[in-house]
Order: C-alpha cells, then structure tokens, then sequence
C-alpha cells in the first residue's frame, strides 16, 4: 500500500469517516474511494452493499475481479434519557454491537446502579454532545419527553450527519414538537428526517418492546432491507 493511501485512510480513520480501499486482485492497483465519491464510482452498487453490511468481500464486474477492504466506523447511539425503555435498550445495543451512550442531566436517574457499563453522562445534552461529537455512524435518541433535555439533542442531531434520529411520544406530542423546532428554525426537510412516533410498529407496549423496536429501525436504517418492496 503507497503511503499516501495509508495516509488517507488513516486521516479517514481518526475522523470517522467510511473509505474502501478498492483492489485490482488481477493487477494489484489500488484506489481508495472516499464516502462522498462512492455514488459516482464504477462499482457504485457494490461499495455500497459492502459498506452497508460492514464487511470487506471480492466482487465481480466486467470481467474483472476487485476486493473490497472496507473501513466503517464503529456505530453508536446516543440516547437522552435514562429511562425504563433505555435501561431495556443498554443490553440488546451491546448484542447488537452499537455502543451506547446515555445523556441525561437528573442524576437521580442517571446513575450506576441503574445502567451498569454503560457509558453514562450526568450532563445537559449540548454539553455532552459537545464532547461527544454527532458523525454519519451515529444513531440519536431522544426519550424524556422534556423537551429542556429532548430538544437540544434533536437540535444538535439535525444539524448533523447522524444516519438515523428519532423521538418518542405521541403524534400530538410530536405535533408541539415540530412547532419549537419551526421556531428553532428548521425546515419541514429538517424535521421529516425525525422517527417519530419512534421504532417499528411492531405494536410495542412495554419498555422492552420499545427498545426492540427502537433498535430494530436503527439496524434497518444503518443496514438498509434486505428486500426490495415487491
């Protein structure tokens, strides 16, 4: 690998950024293809189902064969709340491999007792996110239903790259959200990126259920369907 290419991809690495190091297995010539450039490449549809499942793999195209080293980040999620339905979510996310970071300013619900290893923050949300950072690999949650702890985050989330935020409460609850956020001064195209009401309609009830569905629409977002609708 030239050292100009080692370069980038570790430049790519430290930002958190997607690359894929693009192999000639016939002749040996090397490109990497950055997030932004994929959609043009040649092998477009190909760096996009490796990249969505994560996995490096050798593919075929015209007659030609190519394997595909890809460099993900790590995905996260960042959930204000620590609540019921995030306590159920904290062990299914590290199943699911998604590192989980809980935000929520009340430290009498913040606390180790109720979310152990989990990477807790007993901060405002604009200060945690602060720190933490929002990236094209980072799913946001928002659960308190106060919108003091909600709306900062989802603020913050909209003016990001995040691949997937969203928000629980009801579509009334919603409806009053929408309208701070217009206030805010976002647009309708801003706002429709939001879940809400939030998960899969899986007819969840319980927190548990909740969190499954929550972390079901993060996994299909991140990964994408494995169908196309009939």
């Amino acid at each position: 690998m030239e050292l100009g290419v080692l370069a980038a991809l570790n430049a790519e690495r430290t930002a958190r950024r997607a690359t894929i190091l693009v192999t000639d297995v016939a002749s040996g010539v090397q490109r990497l293809v950055k997030t932004g450039d994929m959609a043009a490449d040649p092998l477009a549809e190909a760096l996009d189902r490796q990249l969505r499942m994560a996995k490096s793999g050798m593919v075929e195209a015209d007659g030609r064969s190519w394997f595909l080293t890809v460099q993900a980040p790590h995905p996260r999620v960042i959930v204000t709340g620590a609540v019921h339905i995030s306590q159920a979510m904290a062990p299914m996310a590290k199943l699911l491999d998604l590192d989980l970071v809980i935000v929520d300013p009340r430290t009498a619900f913040a606390t180790a007792e109720r979310f152990p290893d989990v990477r807790l923050l007993a901060e405002w949300p604009d200060e945690a996110i602060a720190t933490l950072g929002l990236d094209a690999y980072t799913a946001f949650v928002a659960l308190t239903h106060d919108p003091k702890i909600d709306d900062p985050g989802l603020e913050a989330a909209l003016r990001s790259d995040c691949f997937y935020i969203g928000a629980l409460g009801s579509r009334k609850t919603h409806g009053r959200r929408l309208e701070r956020l217009s206030a805010a001064g976002f647009g309708e195209a801003d706002t429709a990126r939001i879940h809400a009401p939030i998960g899969l309609d899986i007819g969840a009830v319980s927190p548990a259920e909740i969190a499954l569905a929550i972390l079901g629409e993060i996994v299909s977002t991140l990964r994408g369907p494995r169908r196309k609708p009939a």
